[in-house]
């Protein structure tokens, strides 16, 4: 099983996951062209990805899931609560197929757990993938760490941690109150600290990548996020990757 990321911030997010025969979109924040051209970054034909997994109706994530599904001819997959806020403004894909956030589900050579998130949106999820030898979880969006995340998380091989802000780069940063009080409240995004003690509480020595995901532009450092991890994991800070808004990250195999 292999992954990489095609973009992750607020200006839209979308992650690759392999595995056999079996290549699956998680979200699809970018246009339908500009996810072909990431895809086709990575070495990947947009017609060849088998289905979008998508965490949540929130425009960052789910901006072109609509026309990709359409332009490709891949199925969507989405909890009933995102299918609802998607048909809300009209944009539901016609190969939408709902799952159930708490239902694990194959997909070709993939084992899918979706995982429950306490998020401002309808039915977030997010998900943790499996080949039968290795586990890759994603988490990119919530306001903090439940009990139930920490026991789906656990004992992955790879972890994708959303490292949104620094809380007193937040608070000190231009965003207006209303919305520093959104990201900072317990359904908003996990800042540097909290992802830091969900990786200290999940991590064990089968972890071979850990990367930060979902950074804000503004109010977040590549080097604060690595070094929030690296204390987790008591590792160098160089080992920790970043994905960021433009290159997300380059394909990370797992052995």
């Amino acid at each position: 099983m292999r992954f990489a990321c095609l973009g992750s911030g607020s200006r839209g997010n979308a992650w690759l996951v392999e595995a056999g025969a079996t290549r699956v979109l998680v979200d699809c924040g970018f246009s339908a062209r500009e996810t072909a051209r990431r895809l086709e970054r990575l070495g990947i034909a947009a017609d060849t990805v088998d289905a979008v997994l998508l965490t949540h109706e929130h425009a960052d994530h789910a901006r072109g899931v609509a026309g990709f599904s359409s332009r490709f001819a891949c199925e969507v997959l989405l909890t009933h609560g995102a299918r609802l806020m998607l048909e809300a403004t009209d944009s539901v894909p016609k190969q939408a197929r709902e799952i159930d956030s708490h239902t694990p589900f194959a997909l070709g050579d993939l084992e899918i757990v979706p995982v429950a998130v306490p998020h401002d949106a309808r039915e977030p999820v997010q998900f943790v993938f499996g080949d039968g030898r290795a586990r890759l979880g994603i988490l990119t969006d919530a306001g903090h760490v439940t009990a139930h995340m920490e026991a789906m998380f656990a004992d992955c091989d790879a972890l994708a941690v959303e490292c949104n802000h620094d809380v007193d780069l937040l608070r000190r940063g231009t965003y207006p109150p209303a919305l520093k009080a959104r990201i900072l409240g317990r359904y908003g995004h996990l800042d540097n600290t909290m992802a830091r003690a969900f990786l200290s509480k999940v991590a064990t020595g089968r972890l071979r990548h850990v990367v930060a995901a979902h950074l804000s532009e503004e109010n977040n450092r590549p080097e604060l996020a690595r070094q929030a991890l690296a204390t987790a994991l008591g590792c160098e800070e160089d080992w920790i990757g970043v994905a960021d808004q433009e290159m997300g990250c380059d394909w990370r195999r797992i052995v």
